[in-house]
């Protein structure tokens, strides 16, 4: 009896050391947070270029890393539309961003990437009221969302960060074309290397994970890019694709366990602000037009998975999404 109660004192010690042990690791850990996060802060878009005159089209421009970058571009004096699903988020966030840079040309527009109908609706009301186009800055997108189909059937994630996207682009290159030298810059993710193109069940309706499911989206978004920049070649108009770094923003909302995690390591990530700074580089610093099609972290050009390099892979995914589109891309 007095041995049993022994070993389990010891094992109660234990479990203090432990605890201990833990909480102190933790401590330490959150204390050096500040200079954790400035060490993996990332690049900075240095360029002090400004864009008075220029128009800007920010998809998911009323939270996270597109406020930061719609900031920044009307800070510049850029015309900014905050293209959106939550108009008033979005006017919520224009007011501020007016109040912040002095610039009362930052304008919310109506957008759902998961309704193409909505897409379309917009495309056909800025090209109404805009005659020029110069920066298009596909940055909204999903991340682990329960299965889950867009009002056309499309697999949410391959729907919105990728369908609704290329839809998008679809119906404003002309405007951009019109108005080059023009850019497109694709928001995709380090995420893109555990995707890939899965043509025989792109809808998940086999087989389904959220997490590749974000993944395989992130991939679409590195091929389109690619395949993008390669049929622009001599129209003026560039694209090019970036991941942020992993950032405290919004996008994480589907999923309460990774919301939990994301609460729980925020000290670590980059801020919005930060991880806006290489999708502005991309859209901002002079002389990129030789990258087009390139992907970029921290403000340079980064390594791609080898699917991510695959021109077959991007061929066919570019005609099996103007089939699903109901589109004619050349």
């Amino acid at each position: 009896m007095v041995k049993a109660a022994t070993i389990a004192t010891e094992e109660v010690d234990k479990m203090l050391v432990i605890l201990v042990l833990c909480t102190s690791f933790l401590s330490i850990l959150y204390l050096t947070a500040p200079s954790i996060r400035k060490f993996f802060a990332g690049g900075v878009c240095t360029t002090n270029v400004r864009i008075p005159g220029k128009v800007v089209v920010i998809t998911g421009a009323n939270t996270g890393i597109g406020k930061e970058t719609a900031r920044e571009l009307a800070r510049r004096g850029a015309r900014v539309y905050i293209a959106c699903r939550d108009v008033l988020k979005g006017e919520s966030a224009a007011s501020e961003i007016r109040a912040d840079t002095k610039n009362s040309q930052v304008l919310v527009r109506k957008l759902d990437l998961s309704d193409t109908k909505s897409i379309r609706a917009f495309a056909e009301g800025f090209l109404a009221e805009e005659k020029k186009l110069h920066i298009l800055i596909n940055n909204a997108g999903v991340m682990m969302c329960p299965f889950s189909k867009t009002t056309d059937g499309f697999e949410t994630h391959l729907g919105v960060n990728h369908l609704g996207h290329f839809l998008l682009t679809y119906l404003l290159l002309e405007r951009l074309k019109e108005s080059a030298p023009a850019r497109v810059v694709n928001l995709s993710s380090v995420a893109h290397l555990g995707g890939k193109i899965r043509f025989h069940d792109l809808h998940g309706e086999k087989r389904y994970c959220s997490g590749f499911a974000y993944c395989h989206s992130k991939l679409a978004n590195v091929l389109f890019t690619r395949e993008l920049a390669r049929r622009l070649q001599g129209t003026g108009v560039t694209a090019y694709v970036v991941h942020p770094g992993v950032v405290m923003s919004e996008i994480v909302r589907h999923s309460f366990l990774l919301c939990l995690l994301w609460r729980l390591f925020s000290p670590f990530f980059k801020s919005t602000r930060q991880g806006a700074q290489t999708s502005l580089y991309c859209a901002l610093e002079e002389g990129l037009e030789p990258l087009s099609g390139k992907y970029f972290s921290d403000c340079k050009r980064t390594w791609v998975s080898p699917r991510a390099r695959d021109k077959k892979t991007a061929e066919r995914l570019w005609n099996v999404s103007c089939e699903l589109l109901g589109i004619q891309w050349e």
